[in-house]
């Protein structure tokens, strides 16, 4: 049913995320992986404004090169409008301006956030008022990281990375970004660590240090993660990063390798490649320990950004 729908635009905030933990099962029959993995949502977002049109279109800006993104039918955030009308039997169309600030191709989950942001948008631009579930569905459909973008917080997803359960975490963890001038293709990186255990070149399954065997199977998220976000702790959380597909990142970029090096001969607890990568998250104690780090990065020629979180997820914003 279509409520009646409002003429002012809307305004929508969706942040990026980090991968704090990432398990990577078996390749399946039909070319997927099943995942673990923790997401937390942090304060790098996404802008989304949306206005009522008779067509679809989406136009970016921010800080971020966009001139790469295409803005036709093919664009993640256009089918996230068309989903939704569609599915909820909108005659009309939607002018979208977003503001991106997530790296593209980062590892992040940028072009997700703006599904989820738009999908937000449009459903408050046209008075649709889905229920939760529905709207959650319709962000499964679209892409594994799109639903976590629309609940935020921090999160374990599992199967695809969609089917979400909430992680308590108490306190806020402080994280400095290492974000690369280049992209990193996620079919490609995962089509890497596929050639890296095909080919035994990944010691960890090679040898098969924690459990990694059994992982293939049934991948989890380490108990460990789940006590340190809890206790909000970050040295405990520190011990318990992890990400399959860092190897494979590195293994496609080697410079990622003396990025991580870099950031913890500076004071980073630890640090990881999110997601598919190219960004590198590093974790510290503070704000203070953030700045400190985040002027070392620069330092070395690096661009360095201070986030934290969680934070929420996709929300209607005052315009």
């Amino acid at each position: 049913m279509v409520f009646p729908a409002t003429d002012a635009a809307v305004h929508v905030r969706a942040p990026g995320k980090i991968n704090l933990f990432m398990r990577v099962g078996a390749l399946d029959d039909d070319g997927y992986h099943d995942v673990a993995t923790a997401y937390q949502a942090v304060s790098l977002y996404e802008d989304v404004r949306a206005w009522p049109d008779d067509e679809f279109s989406v136009a970016f800006g921010g800080s971020v090169d966009t001139s790469g993104l295409p803005t036709d039918a093919s664009n993640l955030a256009i089918r996230a409008a068309k989903l939704l009308a569609r599915h909820a039997g909108v005659p009309g169309g939607v002018r979208l301006e977003i503001d991106k600030h997530v790296p593209i191709a980062g590892g992040m989950g940028g072009g997700s956030a703006d599904a989820a942001g738009t999908l937000v948008a449009c459903d408050a631009l046209w008075g649709t008022a889905l229920p939760k579930e529905e709207l959650h569905a319709l962000a499964a459909s679209l892409g594994a990281d799109v639903p976590f973008a629309l609940t935020g917080g921090t999160a374990i997803g599992t199967g695809r990375g969609d089917r979400l359960s909430p992680a308590l975490a108490t306190g806020s963890f402080h994280w400095v970004l290492a974000v690369a001038d280049f992209g990193l293709s996620t079919p490609a990186v995962y089509g890497e660590l596929d050639r890296r255990r095909d080919a035994g070149l990944d010691p960890e399954w090679r040898d098969g240090h924690h459990g990694a065997r059994a992982a293939l199977d049934s991948p989890t998220v380490d108990a460990a993660v789940l006590h340190a976000l809890r206790a909000g702790d970050p040295r405990q959380l520190a011990e318990a990063l992890h990400n399959d597909l860092q190897s494979a990142a590195v293994g496609l970029a080697a410079r990622l390798a003396g990025v991580l090096d870099l950031g913890e001969q500076n004071g980073a607890l630890a640090g990881l490649v999110s997601g598919s990568g190219p960004t590198v998250a590093f974790l510290v104690d503070d704000a203070d320990s953030a700045l400190e780090l985040q002027v070392a990065l620069s330092a070395a020629g690096l661009t360095a950004l201070h986030v934290h979180g969680p934070v929420h997820g996709a929300r209607v914003l005052p315009f």
